[in-house]
């Protein structure tokens, strides 16, 4: 069963292409273009879909990338913490 996560942010593929280390995961029968909408998880794998566990495009989670991730995409998880009156 897949598994969502907590938190995911929608990118176009063009602006993960910009990492230099950048490799894509073979996805069967499917091209993917820069203008594709993937999915960057609260975990810093990229996938194909809302799932953190299902077509996975990126998983190569290393400093370097979730560096670039915070610097360039400006990926933050947000911090919803409970307000109390």
């Amino acid at each position: 069963m897949a598994t969502m996560g907590k938190y995911c942010k929608a990118y176009l593929l063009k602006q993960f292409r910009q990492f230099n280390q950048w490799k894509e995961n073979q996805q069967e029968n499917k091209e993917l273009a820069d203008d594709d909408v993937l999915y960057l998880q609260e975990n810093y794998i990229v996938t194909d879909g809302i799932y953190k566990d299902e077509n996975i495009i990126f998983d190569n989670v290393t400093d370097e990338w979730k560096d670039f991730c915070h610097q360039v995409l400006e990926f933050e998880i947000p911090n919803y913490e409970i307000v109390s009156n």
